[in-house]
């Protein structure tokens, strides 16, 4: 009968140099293999010039519209916001998404003291706002910036690039693309010749009315195909009109109202100038192609989820059946794409 334990002895120190040779390599090869696993800070370019930030930032302040509309996109949640133009708080659209978070003031005068305390190990602002507090922000964090407020594909891929979540802003970069065309494949379908139609984009205020050229809805506008009104080309952001009798530059075939219904001067306002004489022969009027549409989705929310609230909003006008969606944009989670 073999001797069992002499056996046994034998193997352990047949296996002990073994052993001890695969304890040595693995120990060689294991800081090698975490430092590729391992993220690392990295460099981005933005408005602000080229930015370290960390591998993965887990306490972001976002200091505009269109960064915070991002955020919530991309499935993150901020630890810092600044309060909404309309609808304070925070837009309608977002208070599920952004309970409980806290808020750093206004887009143009950001409470330093309070994103200070929130300790933030990225900031994402825009140069167009911020550019003067440039320096007090980045004595506190890592801070990225936009070059505009209302360029939101901008707003996503540079939130996305800070933060890790490129492949979502593909996703629903995407998926964007894919609406733009749906509907312009609908809307030239639907009106035939009469297509690109002029777009005059006016908004409402309590003592004059701004007809826009570009910004956050002229843009998407133009990306979907309509034409500017003649009046507004080559005059910068639009055009401010004080007197009734600049109503005639707002013709267009189709006329976008952008109203702010808690707003009673502002009401006021607009009835005054639908009454008037030169309303009423207006393009759109005649054809009965004046939409009232919401603010907070046409300019003041100025990201991804805000540009497909407005598409939205075009499809129901014209009446358009949109193709199924491949992302689920507006889900407080992370984004199902």
């Amino acid at each position: 009968m073999p001797d069992t334990a002499s056996h046994s002895n034998h193997a352990k120190a047949g296996a002990g140099p073994l052993c001890r040779w695969l304890a040595t390599l693995l120990a060689l090869l294991m800081p090698l293999g975490a430092a590729a696993d391992v993220p690392r800070d990295h460099g981005i370019a933005n408005a602000f010039g080229d930015t370290t930030v960390p591998a993965t930032p887990q306490r972001v302040v976002t200091l505009y519209q269109g960064a915070t509309d991002s955020a919530v996109a991309l499935g993150l949640t901020p630890v810092g916001v600044v309060d909404s133009w309309l609808e304070p708080p925070m837009y309608r659209y977002l208070r599920e998404a952004l309970d409980g978070v806290e808020h750093v003031g206004l887009e143009t005068q950001p409470n330093l003291e309070k994103i200070a305390w929130l300790d933030p190990d990225l900031i994402v602002a825009t140069r167009f706002r911020h550019q003067r507090v440039r320096p007090l922000l980045e004595a506190m964090a890592p801070t990225v910036a936009s070059e505009s407020v209302f360029d939101f594909k901008a707003s996503l891929r540079l939130l996305a690039e800070a933060t890790g979540r490129e492949a979502r802003a593909r996703a629903l970069l995407q998926d964007w693309d894919a609406r733009v065309a749906d509907f312009r494949r609908h809307i030239r379908h639907a009106l035939g010749d009469a297509w690109p139609q002029k777009a005059a984009v006016v908004r409402f205020k309590s003592d004059h009315v701004r007809l826009y050229s570009t910004g956050f809805a002229g843009s998407i506008l133009d990306e979907l195909g309509f034409a500017q009104p003649s009046s507004v080309q080559d005059q910068g952001w639009g055009m401010k009109l004080t007197s009734e009798e600049n109503i005639p530059v707002i013709n267009a075939d189709v006329i976008f109202v952008l109203l702010e219904p808690d707003d009673p001067a502002i009401a006021r306002n607009y009835r005054h100038w639908r009454a008037h004489p030169l309303w009423q022969r207006l393009d759109a009027v005649r054809h009965d192609r004046v939409f009232e549409v919401d603010a907070v989705n046409w300019i003041m929310g100025g990201g991804i989820l805000a540009a497909n609230a407005m598409l939205d909003d075009l499809y129901a006008h014209y009446e358009l059946t949109p193709a199924a969606s491949s992302c689920a944009a507006s889900d407080k989670e992370a984004v199902a794409c």
